[in-house]
């Protein structure tokens, strides 16, 4: 009994370190939004781009 008490209370106490280690891996997706002043997004490259103007 004392080992299932032991094992569990180990279990919970990693829980929220390996949540965290998993969403700090995450990298959030840039969007036009997030494009700098005089910047467009560009949907092919996938980033912000400067116009080009002709």
């Amino acid at each position: 009994m004392k080992l299932k008490v032991a094992l569990a209370a180990l279990v919970l106490g990693f829980a929220p370190a390996l949540a965290s280690a998993m969403c700090s891996s995450m990298k959030p997706a840039q969007t036009a939004s997030a494009c700098a002043e005089g910047q467009v997004w560009d949907s092919d490259s996938a980033t912000c781009i400067e116009p080009v103007s002709s």
